[in-house]
């Protein structure tokens, strides 16, 4: 911590029209809002530079997979950092190995981070609010992505308003393969029909080259750059104003909606609850709740990617 405070200290005495009592005051709030990310389970928070917000999904033993208790924390964080004058960019990455490989199919349904109706659909209406819920924050937000980024995964990165990948990155959505399409169908809307029609027939990924040409990323580096990279980025979108900023967010996010994403979003959620009547689909769940890794393995095994194709390395 005593690395924060000097950093903080440094900053704020070089900042123009800061009194040392201001400065003070700031490192004291900074001290504060440092101290309480340790209060987290599943999520680190951090602010690797003046004005920008790190949240970090820190569950690298299960590959990030997103619980509703993490999810809980997650988006309290972000909707507290949009109403933080002292944030103007939000950076989500992931700890250990990966991004994300998706959510987490063994945790229990009884908390949820805001309240959706309930009934047949309720998950994928869920999922999809919450993408909107990033979606509709004023605070530009940037997803850095390396190793796996699945299924939810994918949802939670292109939920942000940019996206920065690692060039080995693995994106993709396998549950197409055994148990329904995505709850938040943005795919066809950020490349376009043809290369979404095929990552949906397959459930193959795409590497972080390859998302950036499909126009799922917005550029892919080297990983041990990656880090870099991303927070130049953040670093020049702190120097444009706030208020302007969100601006320049929603410009591009109502042209988005005019062209009828949110309504097409909306209906593939439908699609997607559907899915789970299906014969095929209910005896793969069945799999699952007895053995998750087996059920995985089996899905993936005759495709020979992803988990499985790390077990015959």
């Amino acid at each position: 911590m005593a690395w924060l405070r000097s950093r903080i200290l440094r900053w704020l005495m070089r900042s123009d029209g800061h009194s040392l009592g201001a400065a003070s005051r700031k490192c004291g709030e900074r001290m504060a809002m440092a101290e309480a990310s340790s209060e987290h389970e599943y999520i680190l928070i951090d602010q690797p530079a003046p004005f920008v917000q790190r949240i970090t999904l820190n569950k690298p033993e299960k590959r990030n997979a997103m619980s509703n208790d993490l999810r809980i924390e997650l988006f309290r964080a972000l909707e507290a950092a949009d109403v933080d004058e002292d944030v103007r960019v939000i950076i989500i990455r992931g700890a250990g190995k990966c991004f994300s490989s998706g959510y987490d199919l063994s945790f229990k349904r009884d908390r949820w981070p805001y309240h959706t109706a309930r009934g047949i659909g309720l998950w994928s209406r869920h999922v999809v609010e919450g993408c909107f819920r990033i979606w509709d924050l004023a605070t530009p937000v940037i997803a850095q992505v390396h190793g796996y980024c699945l299924a939810g995964g994918t949802e939670l990165a292109s939920s942000c308003d940019l996206v920065y990948v690692a060039d080995d990155a693995q994106i993709g959505y396998p549950p197409v393969r055994m148990m329904s399409p995505p709850d938040n169908q943005v795919f066809p809307w950020l490349m376009g029909m043809r290369r979404a029609m095929e990552m949906m027939l397959t459930g193959d990924y795409l590497t972080g080259t390859e998302a950036v040409e499909a126009g799922f990323a917005n550029r892919a580096f080297p990983l041990e750059a990656l880090e870099a990279e991303v927070l130049a980025m953040a670093e020049r979108l702190t120097k444009v104003p706030p208020a302007l900023q969100q601006m320049n967010k929603r410009a591009v996010h109502r042209q988005m909606e005019i062209m009828g994403i949110r309504a097409g979003v909306r209906a593939g959620a439908e699609i997607q609850a559907q899915a789970i009547f299906i014969p095929e689909v209910k005896e793969y769940y069945d799999s699952l709740r007895k053995n998750i890794t087996g059920a995985l393995d089996a899905r993936d095994g005759k495709f020979g990617d992803y988990r499985t194709a790390e077990k015959s390395e």
